[in-house]
């Protein structure tokens, strides 16, 4: 049985007649062109119409991708996408396939192109980035003027209650003054937003990005989310919300005139719901509108102009596109979504009356204005006074001691604040969850905004800290973490990247992975069953031996059992018999092969004592890396202390001018410094395609840059075109007057980005793949004038051809080659 390229197949797989390079059967036409390309593709001279792709000819899914572009290259044959190939692994039955769609294809209607990019000019450009660049001045201005007066009017008080009682007063009034500057702001720069197309780096859109950004990093209406505060934060933006509707998603809509929400529905976690999109050089609006009781699943997507029925149902991983539309009562799962027969809702309704939602909201707010804020003010106050008053800066004179005294403060504070913060931090989340889940009890209904509801919260919101993931991912360490949390996964086989450096979950004691499994980046486990008055948690279990890709969400109840690979973006089944030793691949998810033969060449290296060899040397390495990250977290602390101890005490003497200047200039050096450490970190070196096991220091190289670097820092910058000077510090090869709403590049130095991109909100260009001990990088190209949608996720080796799109929580997969002005969508993504 060939396995490798050969030129000719060997007589086995030749078919019934035994002849070598003889049909297995009668061919048509279309049968031997596809033949030959795949030939070509493969580097054989001929391949039998009966050889299975994968389990004869040993193709992986990138030869497949190559094979699937060059049919799209040939007029005389069909489309064929890479769903269309594992559906039907044979030249025989994906000829028939064809064959049987070929009448709809030439009575349907040919697709129109993509729009074309509207471009701006270089001036429109430089111009926005001005007036971003002095909002955000001015903004900053009035964040010092705010804080120097409220710093010294608190610092008046004495006495323990005079005090106390003055930092009650400033928290009040900030959290009513930050929560409500977005409100002001929306009303009186928008009004009401409609329907509408707003030009990118036009003066409009300077008008829609104040609003968004307001809306977007806004504490307050991001501390009211998931209580029935939130739902009166939405309705004073415009939006029009019923009662009863319970709202866990913590991205926040910015367009929310444009959204209705019905009386009784609930919106899960991680859910993206923004009324807007990006598309060829425009800001496009459009309405979300969900009926009564709708149920919308977690990691879910609803762009613009769609809307959901009375009491209809969205399932976990799933999208609705522009135009789609789910009639009342049906359950629709997938990207994009389909009919299902699949009851998403499972935990039954309990009593939550309007008393008990009263009664939540008020203490919400007084734990907030009473207890929260005083001490996180009371503990700034205390690190300033001590920052200052280290090395006799206050009674020292001249610019020479200030800074030295400034900088003594800053070392010993920022050292103390992120020692305590790392180590405390560490006990507390190991130790007060632990306690809290005596509370819950698995399976049990539960109603919401009660005494349990808060106790499933802390435990959410203790547990899913990044900064520790993040520092123990991709590591060997990671597994003593995930068990202090809760986790069960005895016994470990330890691979020394046994889970990658995001990881969540809803109750980590209800928790538990397989032997021998390992974890790419992004999973969360889904342990908690939602409605709109009730909740129960429950054991959510992954399988021994399984491989599970990059932003896999894992519900209780998931139908999969030992030795499965869930590709990149899978959605988990929920019904039908327990998967076990396939692959699952797309949304709906349907079965692929496991692995194929090219990704078991280095399954020797995790085996005897190669293993012990390579576990040791990564073990090393990965400790290095962790004391870099350490170093380099520390560093950026420690000079944001001392920019805004300076700030101070120079606002002080200068006035509140000087004090925003340096505001605003910690937030410049912190993005500045870590594209500076990464580019140290990588040697000022640019990435190269690897082909490797995750025992080769290549792929260390690439585990120490997705660690060190703190993407978190170039959210602040999302919209404007600083956004593109720090990718090109961090070295991607970015085009002129490319749009970024706040995108992820996981390998920077091998992504390329033409001129007049638009990179959705959330959407990804990952660069590499790991599937079990085997990894794979290569350059991912995006041409000129492409749309990437709101968290689609492009792959590596990726070609985008000028002014194509990518639809909303599409998943481009790996090699695929996108035509020039086409339109693609879907997971895994094809013409649309």
């Amino acid at each position: 049985m060939a396995r490798k390229p050969v030129e000719v197949l060997p007589a086995e797989l030749a078919g019934p007649s035994g002849a070598q390079g003889e049909w297995a059967g009668p061919a048509t036409g279309i049968e031997e062109i596809l033949a030959e390309v795949l030939g070509e593709v493969m580097h054989v001279e001929r391949v039998p119409a009966d050889c299975h792709f994968f389990d004869d000819l040993g193709a992986d899914s990138l030869m497949m991708a190559h094979f699937c572009a060059r049919v799209r290259k040939r007029a005389d044959l069909p489309s064929v996408s890479m769903k269309d190939v594992y559906q039907h692994p044979t030249i025989r039955s994906l000829t028939t396939a064809l064959a049987d769609t070929a009448p709809a294809l030439v009575e349907a209607p040919v697709p129109a192109p993509a729009e074309v990019p509207k471009r701006a000019s270089t001036r429109q450009y430089v111009l926005c980035g001005a007036v971003q660049l002095l909002c955000f001045l001015a903004y900053c201005y009035l964040a010092a003027l705010l804080i120097a007066q409220g710093y010294d009017w608190m610092s008046a008080g004495s006495g323990v209650v005079d005090v106390y009682s003055r930092t009650v007063v400033i928290s009040v009034a900030g959290f009513v003054v930050v929560g409500a500057l977005p409100i002001v702001a929306k009303w009186l720069l928008i009004g009401r937003w409609k329907p509408q197309q707003i030009p990118i780096w036009s003066l409009a859109y300077v008008r829609f990005w104040i609003v968004k950004t307001l809306l977007r990093f806004n504490p307050c209406g991001l501390a009211l989310v998931g209580s029935p505060l939130y739902v009166l934060y939405l309705r004073a933006l415009g939006a029009k919300v019923g009662s009863g509707v319970a709202i866990f998603s913590r991205r926040l809509p910015v367009c929310t005139d444009l959204l209705t929400i019905g009386d009784g529905t609930v919106i899960r976690k991680d859910s993206f719901f923004p009324c807007y999109r990006a598309h060829a050089g425009r800001i496009e609006t459009g309405a979300v509108t969900l009926g009564r009781n709708v149920l919308i699943g977690e990691r879910t997507v609803l762009d613009i102009n769609t809307s959901m029925g009375d009491g209809a149902q969205l399932g976990h991983a799933s999208s609705l596109h522009s135009g789609q539309a789910i009639p009342d009562g049906e359950r629709w799962h997938g990207s994009p979504a389909q009919p299902t027969e699949l009851d998403y809702l499972r935990v039954a309704p309990a009593r939550c009356g309007t008393l008990r939602r009263a009664g939540f909201c008020a203490v919400t707010l007084a734990s907030i204005l009473f207890v929260y804020l005083p001490l996180v003010e009371r503990g700034l106050d205390l690190a300033v006074s001590w920052g200052l008053s280290m090395g006799g800066v206050l009674g020292a004179s001249g610019a020479a001691a200030t800074l030295r005294g400034v900088t003594s403060g800053a070392l010993v504070v920022s050292l103390v604040l992120f020692l305590g913060a790392v180590l405390g931090g560490l006990l507390l989340m190991g130790a007060v969850p632990r306690v809290l889940n005596r509370f819950v009890q698995p399976g049990r209904v539960y109603p919401l905004y009660g005494f349990h509801d808060r106790v499933r919260r802390a435990i959410a919101w203790l547990t899913n800290r990044r900064f520790f993931p993040h520092l123990f991912g991709d590591s060997s360490y990671i597994v003593h973490y995930l068990r202090w949390l809760g986790y069960s996964l005895s016994p470990v086989e330890q691979t020394g990247s046994n889970f990658g450096i995001q990881v969540s979950q809803a109750n980590p004691c209800l928790s538990s992975v397989g032997t021998g499994t390992m974890v790419a980046d992004g999973l969360a486990m889904v342990n908690d069953e939602v409605s709109s008055t009730s909740f129960c948690v429950s054991p959510v279990s992954v399988g021994p031996r399984n491989f599970v890709g990059n932003d896999v969400a894992y519900p209780a109840g998931g139908r999969t059992g030992e030795n499965c690979l869930l590709a990149v973006k899978a959605m988990v089944p929920l019904d039908g018999e327990v998967r076990e030793g396939v692959g699952l691949l797309g949304s709906p998810s349907f079965e692929i092969p496991r692995s194929v033969e090219r990704d078991s060449r280095f399954d020797h290296l995790r085996i005897g004592e190669a293993l012990c060899r390579g576990l040791a040397a990564k073990n090393r390495y990965n400790l290095r890396t962790i004391c870099i990250f350490l170093a380099a977290r520390w560093l950026a602390v420690f000079l944001v202390t001392v920019i805004d101890l300076v700030a101070f005490e120079l606002g002080a003497a200068l006035g509140h001018v000087v004090m925003a200047v340096l505001f605003a200039a910690s937030l410049v050096v912190s993005a500045l410094y870590f594209a500076l450490v990464e580019r140290c970190v990588g040697g000022f070196r640019s990435l190269q395609p690897a082909y490797c096991s995750i025992y080769d220091p290549v792929f260390w190289r690439h585990e120490r840059l997705w660690k060190v670097a703190a993407l978190e820092y170039l959210h602040a910058f999302d919209g404007t075109p600083f956004k593109n000077v720090l990718w090109k510090l961090m070295g991607v090869r970015v085009g002129k007057r490319v749009f970024d709403d706040g995108a992820f590049i996981t390998e920077r130095t091998l992504t390329s980005i033409g001129d007049d991109c638009v990179l959705n909100y959330w959407s990804k260009i990952m660069c590499h793949s790991e599937e079990d001990a085997t990894f794979k990088s290569d350059r991912t190209t995006i041409g000129a004038g492409c749309t990437v949608g709101v968290v689609a996720l492009v792959h590596y080796g990726v070609r985008m051809g000028d002014g194509s799109v990518l639809a909303a929580d599409s998943f481009l997969m790996k090699g695929e080659e996108v035509p020039a002005r086409a339109r693609w969508g879907g997971n895994p993504a094809r013409e649309i």
